[in-house]
């Protein structure tokens, strides 16, 4: 059985008229060579190809099937291969398949090919192919049928299937750690499957080289704990105890002191030190080796699998059959001089694509103000958690525990709060986007899945990353100064523009990334475990009653379908996580560790739910990851820009340097008297006698006698000439950030380019193997229609007229050099692969 086929008779009113459909469908297959068979109720079709159609079809498609054994040499093993052995699977498993070389299958010369066994030379997942092809999705999208899936084989030990290898050595959690058997999910799911597990299975490993410089990182933050001097003087009583900070919000914000923040500041220090620069450098190579190295795996995997002469426009031809029930004219192809199905919507075509955008342009446009929204939440709830907070006795932030502030405490709150808005919005957007795709009627599946990409990604970028560029690029650096704060809507409701902490907004960013990432990671793994298991369990449950035969095709019927946009979701999963390692990875070192042991699970997750929670899909040919490696590519590039800034803007690198090599006093190498350096001074009488920043209720320990507050920024002070204007510190620290950016960039992406430059997108070794296929392909089809002329010539089929002397063009074949028969002489002599009547009849003459 090679594809099955459901429909149910719950409309009893349009009965006759699908018994009709049905009916005229099968007759149909059965008039090409696909016999039915009806079961009862619920009712389906088996179907089976037989070799007729399988050759018929296998040379419409131009299916690659093996010629010959290769005689390429097997690659070196390594050194060390005894180090990977436990990581190894059994080679039955690893290659299910002999090495052989491939070429299109052709039926007029069905006699080249090896067939020893009509029934296993094409395999299942060419002959779910060729089904598929059959006219089964418009069957499905006109409602004659309501299912069509090819069937699983049965995963049961003693039958030593195919599936049940998948799961014993690929679908089980406790094979986490051992290689995939690419090759064999390939021949199961299809080329297009199997290309997805073998980026996913490529960009995992290529984490474990960023997860440990990562994790090397952040233990260099750990061990050079005890040698942050800053975080030292903050917390050092009569340093960061004695100095007093300006309110930082209005109304219900008081004057605190500086010590306030010591937890903050060393927790800081675990990501925000020297290691930062080098990290940042070091992930933007990393992305580039990534896709490099990606670009030499596909190529690797494009010629095992066939698809060097895979061509993509046989995909463009195949249309969508919501576009064909939409055609209602036919228009010649000034080309071809083909009649083809159009659509008569021309006229409304502009106007189809300003509705698309304007809808697309609304909800990003709603997304922003979301976030705002969560700014303004921000802005209130720390003015809310500084008033309850007040109380404390012994704190200037007062703690409601040893580590929680107002600022933290707000920071935490704000970004589950931004979390939930994000998955609301994407469950959302999702369907606005598939209803917008729909809309603009795309003429293949091709091109519907390459606009509904660039839609979600967009969105999805804008979703997932907004609060973090916020916090990162625009959070603090809007504040003003006491008496002259900035206010968001233009001073509506007071809600003064957020301030950094003294230690930066770098640890803020830490916090928005690991709850937004880690939230989606297990939001994510628990949605594509439970819900399938979940909706199996009631379909079997309502579906079989006990005693009753449970047949293989009600078992496969009764799992979940795999949606046309199945692999489109797993893609755009990992390229979001894939944007949280690499735009942002600056503040947080441990991003692609996180990352890391989620694509682990990840990988079994998907296994798993492919193996025995989804129908068989049907298989399908992809000659590499589409759009995506498009999006991958500008995601790195961008990630090289994003990290220069956060180094030079959101963390203290750049100021703690500055102030090192010029502002610090004497001439020993010091980082001591960096904090009061950091912070200006503000005279507290300077305020405007209408500010609320003045609080009338001034804490218990704040003395008559403190006449002035300090505040995050580089101004010059009281009495100055130029007083709370910035100082030349600020411009010198500007133009040392803007030069810090301009030679990250311009090191990082030389580098880049010369990695690029250096690294082949085709492995030589691949290069020779194609090359050598396509030698011996000639070469035995060479060989082959000179049999097949001497057979014809023997059985007197065509005249033949003796040579004349010295006339070596007129021998006969067979006792042609063999260099002259192989082509190889000066005068190259070259039978095409061609068996047209004309063809014979010149070589024949040549002969």
């Amino acid at each position: 059985i090679d594809f099955i086929l459901s429909y149910t008779d719950d409309n009893a009113k349009d009965w006759k008229k699908k018994q009709v459909k049905h009916y005229m469908a099968q007759q149909h297959m059965a008039l090409v060579g696909s016999w039915p068979s009806v079961e009862l109720g619920p009712y389906f079709v088996k179907i089976h190809a037989p070799w007729e159609v399988l050759v018929k079809y296998a040379d419409m498609l131009k299916v690659k099937v093996p010629f010959m054994p290769s005689d390429f040499p097997s690659s070196r093993r390594s050194k060390v291969e005894w180090l990977l052995k436990p990581f190894r699977l059994p080679e039955h498993i690893m290659n299910p398949e002999p090495d052989c070389f491939t070429t299109t299958f052709d039926k007029e010369r069905i006699d080249f090919f090896p067939i020893q066994d009509q029934d296993t030379f094409f395999p299942p997942s060419t002959r779910n192919r060729i089904k598929e092809r059959k006219g089964i999705k418009q069957l499905l999208s006109n409602g004659t049928y309501t299912a069509a899936f090819p069937l699983h084989d049965v995963r049961d030990e003693c039958s030593e299937s195919e599936r049940y290898s998948l799961y014993h050595h690929w679908a089980r959690f406790l094979s986490f750690y051992k290689e995939q058997p690419l090759d064999l999910v390939r021949k199961y799911y299809g080329e297009k499957i199997g290309l997805y597990f073998a980026w996913l299975g490529f960009y995992t490993e290529m984490l474990v080289g960023a997860a440990v410089v990562g994790l090397i990182c952040f233990l260099f933050g750990v061990f050079t704990y005890k040698n942050n001097i800053w975080s030292k003087e903050i917390c050092d009583p009569t340093i960061g105890g004695s100095i007093v900070m300006c309110p930082l919000c209005d109304v219900n914000c008081t004057y605190w002191k500086l010590s306030s923040t010591c937890a903050s500041s060393w927790q800081s220090h675990l990501f925000d030190n020297s290691a930062t620069v080098f990290f940042a450098i070091f992930m933007g190579i990393w992305v580039t080796l990534f896709l490099e190295f990606w670009k030499r795996r596909q190529a690797q995997l494009g010629y095992e699998w066939d698809l060097v002469d895979f061509e993509e426009e046989q995909q463009l031809l195949q249309l969508r059959p919501e576009y064909e029930m939409k055609c209602k004219h036919r228009r010649r192809n000034p080309i071809t001089q083909v009649c083809a199905q159009v659509q008569h919507w021309r006229r409304c075509k502009f106007a189809r694509t300003c509705l698309s955008s304007a809808t697309v342009l609304f909800w990003v446009a709603l997304i922003i103000a979301c976030i705002i929204g969560v700014i303004a939440y921000r802005l209130a709830a720390y003015a809310a958690f500084a008033k309850i907070m007040k109380d404390s006795p012994t704190s200037q932030l007062q703690f409601v525990g040893p580590l929680i502030t107002p600022q933290l405490a707000t920071s935490i709150t704000a970004s589950f709060l931004n979390f939930i808005i994000i998955m609301i919005l994407n469950v959302v957007y999702e369907r606005v986007a598939i209803w917008i795709t729909d809309k603009e009627i795309p003429k293949t599946h091709m091109e519907y899945e390459n606009r509904l990409t660039m839609k979600m990604f967009l969105f999805q970028f804008v979703n997932f990353y907004s609060a973090c560029f916020y916090v990162a690029f625009f959070k603090g650096k809007f504040v003003g100064y006491p008496g002259h704060y900035t206010y968001m809507f233009g001073g509506w409701r007071k809600l003064r523009n957020e301030e950094c902490a003294p230690g930066g907004c770098l640890m803020e960013l830490t916090t928005q990334l690991v709850i937004i990432m880690v939230g989606k990671q297990l939001c994510g793994n628990i949605q594509e475990v439970l819900l399938p298991w979940l909706r199996n369990l009631w379909g079997r449950h309502k579906a079989h009653s006990p005693g009753s035969i449970y047949c293989r095709w009600e078992q496969d019927h009764d799992l979940q379908a795999l949606s046309q946009l199945g692999l489109f979701y797993e893609y755009l999963e990992m390229v979001i996580q894939f944007g949280f390692i690499t735009l942002f990875v600056a503040s947080f070192p441990l991003a692609p560790l996180l990352a890391l042991f989620n694509n682990i699970v990840e990988v079994r997750v998907d296994a798993w739910k492919f193996t025995t929670q989804l129908r068989r899909p049907v298989a399908a040919k992809a000659h590499s990851i589409g759009a995506w490696e498009e999006i991958l590519n500008g995601v790195a590039v961008l990630s090289v820009v994003t990290n220069a800034f956060i180094v030079a803007f959101t963390s203290d690198m750049i100021p703690r340097l500055v102030y090192y090599y010029v502002y610090r006093p004497g001439d020993a190498p010091t980082m001591e008297g960096y904090i009061a350096n950091s912070l200006s001074i503000f005279k507290i009488s300077d305020f405007p006698p209408n500010d609320t920043s003045i609080r009338s209720e001034k804490p218990a320990w704040f003395k008559s006698s403190v006449t002035i507050c300090r505040y995050r920024d580089y101004r010059y002070p009281p009495g100055h000439e130029n007083q709370y204007s910035h100082s030349l510190q600020f411009w010198h620290i500007l133009a040392a950030k803007l030069a810090f950016i301009i030679i990250m960039e311009h090191v990082v992406f030389i580098v880049k380019f010369f990695v690029a430059w250096m690294i082949p997108d085709i492995p030589e070794e691949v290069t020779a193997r194609i090359k050598r296929e396509r030698y011996h392909t000639q070469k035995k089809l060479h060989h082959y229609e000179l049999e097949k002329l001497r057979l014809q010539l023997s059985e007197g089929s065509t005249p033949f007229h003796a040579p004349s002397p010295g006339d070596r063009s007129s021998l006969d074949p067979a006792t042609l050099p063999l260099d002259v028969a192989e082509g190889e002489t000066e005068g190259e002599v070259s039978v095409l692969p061609y068996d047209s009547t004309e063809e014979k009849e010149t070589l024949a003459t040549f002969l």
